[in-house]
């Protein structure tokens, strides 16, 4: 799944539904939804959380809707470009 130009590679469809995310050849992101909870980790798990939401109900593990994956599979690849922004910046300051 492509969004805002981030590929979005679903490896697990089960409970928990996880995705690694890529731009280009690039590992940019891990996203999980797993007991409830969805979170984006930058570059990939463990790293930092840059994206958390919080479904009622703890037991969820995947979404209910195409619908729902999509926006927040959308807000989840404009966390990341934000981050890779920040991070180009920071990188480019750092040279000048």
């Amino acid at each position: 799944m492509n969004f805002n130009g981030l590929i979005f590679e679903l490896t697990c469809g089960a409970c928990p539904e996880q995705y690694d995310v890529y731009k280009g050849d690039l590992l940019v992101g891990y996203v999980r939804l797993r007991w409830g909870g969805l979170r984006c980790d930058y570059p990939d798990v463990g790293g930092e959380t840059i994206y958390i939401h919080d479904f009622d109900g703890g037991l969820k593990g995947c979404f209910d809707s195409d619908e729902e994956r999509d926006f927040h599979l959308t807000e989840i690849s404009k966390a990341l470009i934000g981050k890779l922004e920040r991070e180009l910046a920071d990188a480019t300051s750092r040279i000048e």
